[in-house]
C-alpha cells in the first residue's frame, strides 16, 4: 500500500494504520504528489495497454482474424502481458488518465498516447452497437425495430458497480436505430439502474425470441448458459455478440445461432 502525508509525522501514523491492516506491506512515498501520481499512472498503463488491445481487435476485425486466437498464440511468449480487448469504465481506469492529461496541459504539455488510448477505449461501446447492426443486417434482419437483450450493465465481472459503466453506450447507439432494448443484470439493484440510468431491468429467464444477444459483461452467471438457455432468448438465425469470448463459437452454429466475438 502507496502511503504519504503532509509531513513526518502524519506518513507514520498513516504507516502505521495501514501496516496494522494490510498484509502485503506498505511503501512510504517522499510526497503526496509521488503518491497520486503513482497511482494515477497505474491505472494510465491499464488503460494505454487496454487500448492498444482494442485497437488490434478493430483491426483483426476488418481482416477476419480471430482477436482471441491471436492473443492465445502470443501469450506463449514469455514476455507478452495478457490484457483483453472490451469495456473500459468504472471509477478508476476510465477516469484517472484525465486526471493527469488535465494537470498536463495546465503545464503546457500535450498528452498524446494517453489520449489516444482513451478515445479508442471511450468508442468502443459505439463500435459494437454498430457491429450489432451490421451482424443483423448480414443476417437479413432490420435493425430498425430489432429486439436486443444486454446482458450485463455494471462496468465489471460479478460487481454491482455502475459507475461510469460504458455498456450505457451500446444502449445510447442502439436506440438511435429505434431498437427495442431488454437489459438483464442480476448483479445489479434494479434500483440503482432506474435511478442512475433510468433502466429497467429484466430476469433473463423472461427474455425470449430475440434477434440478438449482446453478453457485455462476464459474470459468472453467464458462464453457466447451455443451447437451451439460447435457444429461447434468440430466435432462430439469431446472434449473440460476446464482447468478453468468453464462449466457445462452435458451440452455437450447432443450433442455428450466429456468432460474433470482439
Amino acid at each position: 500500500k502507496v502511503v504519504s502525508g503532509s509531513n513526518n509525522q502524519t506518513l507514520n501514523i498513516v504507516n502505521q494504520l495501514y501496516e496494522s491492516i494490510i498484509s502485503a506491506g506498505t511503501f512510504k512515498a517522499s510526497s503526496i504528489s509521488v503518491a497520486e501520481a503513482a497511482k494515477v499512472i497505474e491505472n494510465t498503463q491499464r488503460d494505454v495497454n487496454i487500448a492498444l488491445i482494442n485497437e488490434l481487435a478493430l483491426i483483426f476485425d476488418k481482416l477476419d482474424i480471430n482477436t482471441t486466437e491471436v492473443l492465445e498464440a502470443a501469450s506463449t511468449k514469455w514476455n507478452f502481458l495478457p490484457f483483453k480487448p472490451g469495456l473500459v469504465g468504472g471509477h478508476c481506469i476510465g477516469v484517472d488518465p484525465y486526471y493527469l492529461t488535465h494537470k498536463a496541459m495546465e503545464v503546457g504539455y500535450h498528452p498524446e498516447i494517453i489520449l489516444a488510448g482513451r478515445r479508442i477505449n471511450d468508442n468502443m461501446g459505439v463500435f459494437i452497437a454498430e457491429k450489432t447492426i451490421s451482424e443483423l443486417s448480414k443476417c437479413g434482419i432490420s435493425p430498425l425495430g430489432s429486439n436486443i437483450t444486454i446482458l450485463g450493465l455494471s462496468f465489471k465481472e460479478d460487481c454491482p458497480d455502475l459507475r461510469n459503466t460504458k455498456v450505457v453506450s451500446i444502449i445510447k447507439r442502439l436506440e438511435d436505430y429505434n431498437c427495442n432494448l431488454t437489459i438483464s443484470d442480476s448483479c445489479v439493484v434494479p434500483k440503482e439502474a432506474q435511478s442512475q440510468y433510468g433502466i429497467e431491468l429484466k430476469k433473463i429467464d423472461n427474455i425470449k425470441n430475440q434477434d440478438a444477444v449482446i453478453v457485455a459483461v462476464a459474470h459468472n452467471e453467464y458462464l453457466s448458459l447451455n443451447q437451451k438457455h439460447w435457444t429461447k432468448m434468440l430466435r432462430s438465425g439469431g446472434i449473440v455478440i460476446d464482447i468478453k469470448s468468453i464462449f466457445d463459437k462452435d458451440n452455437f452454429s450447432k443450433i442455428n445461432l450466429r456468432y460474433w466475438s470482439l
